[in-house]
């Protein structure tokens, strides 16, 4: 997978390229990474990248001719590339997206600055991305997430082969509690299951905490994704017990169900 990002601030993605997972990635070969100034390809002794907008208002607008000449270059060095425009207006990046992303053979990342790119720029841009509905000062950081995303389901990018397949929003499901030593941390133990040696026991918590967490933390996933019959009996049980809890005497210092919600 070949990275390009196009952006005012290269210099922005040197400790980015070169750190955790994604410095690992391009050391394996797995990825290869580079920032383009946009200002290369802008003409002129003071290579100016941005001019104030027509029909006047606040703010500067990036001009045409530095990017599309920017764009070209990085199609021509991957013209197989999908280029990426990250823009507030755009579809909002999840998972699935970063999966579709993840199957070809590289991102041309463009960085907007200040306050939008020219709009002619469309039809040189395959998607628009946005990281959430929020205004960002440029579009870097979005890139370094989109990046990060991508690379993570690359076969080979994490330690494990199914790391990625277990991560939250794989399935509409976020991922299940975790728990590391020590086996007790202020006065709150681990699960015994995770202690047991029992695999199986083991993968059917682990499925019935990533459920249950779902429902308290995400619902809306539950109405992407309904639940499979299995599923639904675990959520009704879990219901049941937090329904019983709720009757006993001794509600005011209850802890969660025995069988409650793992990890919990």
């Amino acid at each position: 997978m070949q990275f390009t990002v196009l952006t005012l601030f290269p210099e922005l993605f040197a400790p980015f390229w070169d750190h955790s997972i994604i410095g690992r990635a391009v050391e394996k070969g797995l990825i290869s990474a580079a920032a383009v100034n946009i200002r290369d390809y802008a003409a002129g002794r003071h290579q100016v990248t941005d001019d104030r907008p027509y029909g006047g208002g606040c703010g500067m607008v990036m001009k045409p001719e530095p990017l599309a000449a920017a764009i070209r270059a990085a199609k021509r060095q991957c013209p197989a590339a999908e280029t990426v425009l990250l823009s507030p207006q755009g579809r909002v990046f999840d998972q699935s997206l970063a999966g579709a992303l993840a199957r070809g053979e590289g991102l041309i990342l463009v960085c907007g600055r200040y306050e939008g790119i020219d709009e002619r720029i469309g039809s040189l841009v395959d998607v628009e991305v946005s990281i959430g509905d929020y205004v960002l000062t440029g579009g870097e950081l979005a890139a370094m997430v989109v990046i990060d995303a991508v690379t993570r389901l690359i076969p080979g990018a994490l330690g494990g082969a199914d790391s990625a397949e277990n991560d939250s929003f794989v399935a509409h499901r976020l991922e299940h509690a975790q728990y590391t030593r020590p086996p007790v941390f202020e006065d709150q133990p681990v699960p015994e299951v995770l202690l047991s040696g029992d695999h199986g026991a083991i993968d059917r918590w682990r499925r019935e905490s990533a459920l249950i967490r779902t429902l308290l933390k995400r619902p809306d996933l539950l109405r992407q994704q309904p639940p499979a019959p299995e599923e639904l009996r675990v959520l009704k049980r879990w219901c049941a017990e937090v329904q019983d809890l709720f009757t006993t005497e001794d509600l005011p210092g209850a802890g969660p169900p025995s069988g409650g919600e793992p990890g919990r």
